[in-house]
């Protein structure tokens, strides 16, 4: 059972009230209705929101029977954003935490995953909560930037220059148009994207030890990907104990967000914004045996 996760508003919203969230980008909870369920949060990424992790949830609903707790990460989803000059890594990761705190709630193991920046949002729970006693899920998981000049726009996001930036960058947030998305912001912040590359750099010292994840980990990357690096993903998988990776081929231009959508986005006027994956029911099917393998023996 699907339902608009209204609890959620008054914790972790900052004042924020149900009608000032975009529709469609509400945090959500999916039910199984099962007696001591497994739950797993998931979590979006950058700009967009639990729009994106839907197709997942319902999934890990109604074909494996978890509950699934979607939280709207702070200074996401709002009809009136301004800006994310103010978002916050911090306030992020509380998110999840409180998320995670619903989940215990079901009764059974806790999974977490996400895509994108909720990929590494994912990993860092993963490494230091303790109640991440089920999987991790990742789906294109920025866990660097890609490609050669990745690793300078992480350094440069750091420095002043991305404040100077951010000052002079004053496109909305919003595209209002029928063309426009109605699930994701019109383009990337540097002030999230700032956040998103202070999460990264924390991550890089967190999985220093090769064999950091010791949970069943599921990654899910496309090589068309050209926002996350592909090869840290790997390099996690490789290095992890009990870990699986589920690689779309370059040729099929799945891009990064793609991943994670059965249906391709589409805008008011129903014109394509970003196309659906066509593995996804393959990649569904794979994940589940992979828990169902791994779960019941972790």
């Amino acid at each position: 059972m699907l339902k608009d996760w209204d609890e959620y508003y008054l914790a972790r919203m900052n004042g924020k009230q149900k009608f000032d969230v975009r529709d469609g980008c509400h945090p959500l909870i999916f039910r199984s209705g099962a007696a001591n369920r497994n739950a797993i949060v998931l979590v979006h990424g950058l700009t967009d929101s639990p729009h994106f992790m839907r197709d997942i949830g319902e999934y890990f609903c109604t074909e494996m029977g978890f509950d699934v707790y979607i939280p709207l990460l702070r200074a996401h989803g709002l009809k009136d954003p301004q800006d994310m000059r103010n978002a916050s890594a911090i306030e992020w990761k509380k998110d999840v935490q409180f998320a995670i705190a619903a989940a215990k709630t079901s009764g059974g193991k806790i999974s977490i995953g996400g895509l994108s920046t909720g990929g590494t949002l994912s990993v860092e729970m993963a490494l230091t909560d303790g109640s991440i006693d089920g999987g991790v899920f990742l789906f294109s998981a920025a866990l660097g930037l890609a490609s050669q000049a990745g690793n300078l726009g992480e350094i440069l996001l750091r420095t002043p220059l991305a404040d100077m930036l951010d000052f002079f960058d004053n496109a909305d947030l919003i595209d209002d148009s029928p063309s426009g998305n109605p699930f994701r912001y019109a383009k990337m912040d540097i002030g999230g994207a700032k956040e998103l590359s202070t999460l990264i750099a924390k991550l890089d010292i967190l999985t220093a030890n090769p064999r950091s994840i010791v949970q069943p980990l599921f990654a899910v990357h496309s090589e068309a990907d050209t926002t996350a690096d592909i090869d840290l993903v790997a390099r996690l998988v490789k290095t992890s104990p009990h870990a699986q990776m589920f690689r779309i081929g370059k040729n099929f231009n799945v891009p990064h967000a793609s991943t994670v959508l059965k249906s391709p986005v589409r805008s008011l006027n129903n014109s394509p914004l970003e196309p659906h994956n066509p593995f996804f029911t393959d990649m569904m099917k794979s994940l589940h045996a992979f828990a169902l393998d791994r779960l019941s023996h972790s």
